[in-house]
């Protein structure tokens, strides 16, 4: 894919970054678990779309975001509103999402898979854009959506147990989906996705450039082949989580 090429002369990025990125789109243009192509590269355009929406905005500065009615400034027609209106929502407001809230999203037209390839689909968009922000680069143009139709492949052993929506716990992943937990072991900010494992190998490869590799995490004293020390590493990390409200 040529994607992610137009480097300025006197910027240095890591190709692994990079590569990591065009992987990312490549997926992103195919059709996924519940989405079609055409549907997740739309949920990207409301991922860079819900940061200028105006009706977002009034809703973020109310007290509560059901006292502000309205309509999304949408980047196209091709969602369903209730899908619009979930990436707005992790996008600008993620912070006061709630089980109610979720819940009543799987009483309409999103399913529980749905939700969670859209999730998947909007945190590693983010990702992305953001790098690219940081670095003052403009947002890499979306991928032509290919044809075809989403697998609808649901984990036998996934269950409710801990989240608002369902998980694979390590235990239960078979051997086809094993590999989502490397060494075996999960954080609930991976198992989040489980309920569509190719959304956890996509959010790895990038946390992986971005961060650490997942097996890394918990190892303080791993080797983090970085320009910053693991003690940086975390102290970048923390204000981040810190300015986004993360409750972690």
């Amino acid at each position: 894919m040529n994607a992610f090429t137009k480097v300025p002369p006197d910027m240095s990025i890591r190709e692994d970054m990079l590569e990591a990125y065009r992987d990312f789109w490549s997926w992103l243009a195919r059709p996924g678990t519940w989405w079609t192509g055409a549907e997740r590269v739309a949920i990207a355009a409301e991922v860079r779309q819900a940061r200028t929406c105006a009706f977002c905005a009034e809703r973020k500065k109310a007290l509560s975001p059901a006292m502000v009615q309205g309509e999304h400034d949408r980047a196209s027609d091709l969602l369903p509103d209730i899908a619009v209106d979930a990436v707005h929502r992790i996008v600008t407001d993620a912070t006061r999402l709630t089980q109610s809230w979720i819940e009543d999203n799987f009483s309409g037209d999103l399913t529980d898979g749905h939700y969670v390839e859209l999730l998947g689909i909007t945190v590693c968009v983010i990702s992305v854009d953001q790098f690219n922000r940081a670095l003052s680069l403009p947002p890499e143009p979306l991928p032509e959506p290919e044809s075809g139709e989403p697998s609808r492949y649901r984990p036998a052993g996934a269950e409710h147990t801990i989240g608002y929506v369902p998980m694979l716990m390590e235990d239960k992943a078979s051997d086809e989906d094993a590999d989502i937990y490397p060494g075996g072991r999960a954080a609930n900010v991976m198992r989040a996705l489980s309920l569509v494992p190719d959304c956890v190998r996509q959010w790895q490869k990038i946390s992986h450039v971005q961060y650490l590799p997942a097996e890394k995490i918990i190892q303080p004293d791993a080797e983090t082949e970085r320009a910053l020390d693991r003690a940086q590493i975390e102290l970048v990390a923390a204000r981040v989580s810190s300015i986004n409200e993360c409750f972690y």
